[in-house]
């Protein structure tokens, strides 16, 4: 049986794994450092401010794919602190390989993971954790989700 999560914890989880991001940011030799950090404080301050409408665990999914996309892809000494700082404050966040599993399945599904994908296409191969042909093939996958969108409209 799937637990249903409750909103207003999520975003509490979500605030607390920001807060970590930005101490791994702060401890970091990144040069945009101080913008970065500014964003991550302003999508925090986004999600107490949110109207009641927008209160809802899908619009939530879209700030917890903007929080963790640099640690889900990225690489360094603020990458690993952030994820041994979540596991050590339990919380149940699992680090995961999203174009590797987007590759293996062999289609998009979604407009968060479109966004995604569009999103690290040209880092990931510029970095070597996509090959050249594997960059073809998720071009051809963002060409046909949005191919597929268009013919329902």
């Amino acid at each position: 049986m799937k637990i249903r999560k409750n909103y207003n914890d999520e975003v509490i989880k979500l605030s607390k794994a920001i807060d970590i991001a930005v101490r791994a940011f702060d401890k970091s030799d990144l040069k945009d450092k101080d913008w970065i950090i500014q964003c991550y404080k302003e999508w925090q301050r986004r999600l107490f401010d949110r109207d009641d409408f927008f209160k809802k665990m899908a619009s939530l999914k879209y700030d917890i794919e903007h929080v963790f996309t640099y640690f889900q892809e990225g690489a360094g000494k603020e990458v690993e602190y952030f994820w041994k700082e979540l596991e050590r404050q339990k919380l149940d966040y699992q680090r995961e390989d999203k174009l590797r599993k987007i590759l293996d399945r062999g289609k998009i599904r979604g407009r968060i993971e479109f966004e995604y994908v569009t999103d690290v296409i040209v880092p990931a191969e510029q970095e070597k954790r996509i090959t050249e042909e594997e960059a073809k093939q998720l071009g051809k996958m963002l060409y046909d989700f949005e191919f597929k969108k268009r013919k329902k409209q």
